[in-house]
């Protein structure tokens, strides 16, 4: 399956190394992730390299091309917002995951759109276990 993850860049990147963890799963499963670079603790650099324009260019590719879309929402981020946004347009469906105890926007937890589930995590095998019934279901 051809997932587009999800998850924040320039709004924080404190939530990186579970970021890392979930794209590793996901590629081991035999997933392809066209974002896995953005999992990657220097990513930032590797972002301003290249115009706003190309970014969402490509990011916009990739998410007409996934099946589904995984995003980890922990840290608030513009970015993923519309990519989540983006993607339920295009009938995409959207996981977003989260910490539990985090301060999550209103926005999302009240959203009961056919193919958007969202779901907090206590820990990351519960995060491996919510992306499992995501993706059979």
């Amino acid at each position: 399956m051809n997932i587009y993850f999800s998850c924040s860049i320039t709004g924080g990147r404190q939530d990186q190394h579970i970021y890392a963890r979930i794209v590793e799963y996901l590629i081991a499963h035999d997933h392809i992730v066209p974002t896995a670079d953005l999992a990657h603790p220097d990513i930032l650099i590797e972002e301003n390299k290249i115009s706003a324009e190309e970014v969402y260019s490509r990011d916009i590719q990739w998410v007409d091309e996934c099946d589904a879309v995984i995003a980890e929402v922990s840290t608030p981020s513009h970015g993923v917002g519309y990519e989540i946004a983006y993607a339920l347009s295009k009938g995409k469906p959207v996981l977003c995951l989260y910490e539990k105890g985090k301060r999550i926007s209103k926005m999302l937890l009240g959203n009961h759109q056919t193919g958007f589930t969202i779901h907090a995590y206590s820990d990351y095998s519960e995060c491996i276990r919510i992306i499992n019934g995501f993706l059979s279901g």
